[in-house]
């Protein structure tokens, strides 16, 4: 374990760490964990969120990373403290969720994966921000922890296109894979000097639930962009649909002009042309093919979807 530097800057990581903390929490942060074990790197403690409260009743889950730690076998715990107190001499961050504090970082230097081509969508949501952005790509960086918001320089870097269908959990899936494998190829190569991040930095907010919501008269890519990042909704008839899965109308549909939010079979009319419904949900009811919805829901011309 280091000492803090008396000049105030953060302690680097050494290049061939040999004991790790590990800190993370959702379903992200689980195959990095597996990755670094089933490498046989010393896991002295796995540090995740706390238990959540399940339903109404007394009983709690835990996360989807101390769920994996227990299985292996691992020492995991919610109190981040600890993690200086192990002889570990390298955190590594997937996803954790909490602002590290500067007086765990002077004590145990720490790399952290990313989602994202770094200075472009730090925060919290970068897979959907890259997709709703339109990016052709994106990557998966490892990076120093800092204080600032993911400002470390970066270790390493897997770049991964987005392909005009992907939506943000298969995205996300790959770029998971792509992570765990850069970590442990680092962590076995030796983990070279940062290189500081190049750009202009962009911010990828958490999504609003009012960014959910469907505007039909917005150009189809655009919509298609947003129901790919998950959660999109509009409204029939006065209740909720949510839509699952879209395809951009590449013109050999046969079919009328339509108005923006007016239906014919799955053929929804947008701000610039069409675009056609794959899956939905109905309020109250599964998701199901939208042919399916169409042959029983029957919208007829005057209905319009989001009125």
């Amino acid at each position: 374990m280091l000492s803090p530097d008396p000049s105030g800057a953060l302690p680097a990581p050494p290049t061939h760490p040999t004991r790790l903390v590990y800190l993370g929490t959702p379903i992200a942060a689980v195959e990095p964990l597996r990755a670094l074990h089933r490498a046989g790197h010393d896991i002295a403690l796995v540090v995740s969120r706390g238990d959540t409260r399940r339903g109404r009743g007394s009983g709690t889950t835990p996360s989807p990373v101390k769920a994996a730690a227990l299985e292996l076998g691992l020492d995991v715990t919610d109190d981040l403290g600890r993690a200086t107190t192990v002889g570990a001499d390298l955190g590594v961050v997937v996803a954790y969720g909490r602002i590290i504090p500067r007086a765990v970082l002077e004590q145990l230097p720490m790399v952290n994966l990313h989602f994202s081509a770094l200075p472009r969508w730090r925060g919290a949501a970068p897979v959907e921000r890259a997709i709703l952005a339109g990016d052709p790509s994106t990557a998966v960086d490892l990076m120093a922890v800092e204080e600032g918001l993911d400002t470390g320089g970066i270790y390493a870097e897997a770049v991964l296109p987005i392909g005009p269908d992907d939506t943000a959990d298969e995205l996300r899936a790959r770029l998971v894979a792509a992570g765990a494998d850069l970590l442990v190829t680092t962590l076995v190569a030796g983990i070279p000097p940062a290189r500081p991040q190049q750009g202009e930095p962009t911010y990828a907010a958490k999504l609003t639930s009012a960014e959910a919501q469907l505007d039909w008269s917005q150009p189809s890519a655009v919509i298609h962009r947003r129901v790919r990042v998950g959660g999109a909704w509009t409204t029939f008839r006065g209740k909720r649909l949510k839509v699952w899965r879209t395809a951009l109308d590449d013109g050999s549909r046969p079919g009328p002009a339509l108005a923006p939010g007016a239906v014919s079979g799955t053929s929804v009319g947008t701000g610039d042309g069409t675009i056609v419904l794959v899956e939905v949900q109905p309020e109250g009811k599964a998701r199901q093919p939208a042919d399916a919805w169409s042959r029983g829901a029957r919208p007829g011309d005057a209905d319009r979807l989001g009125s």
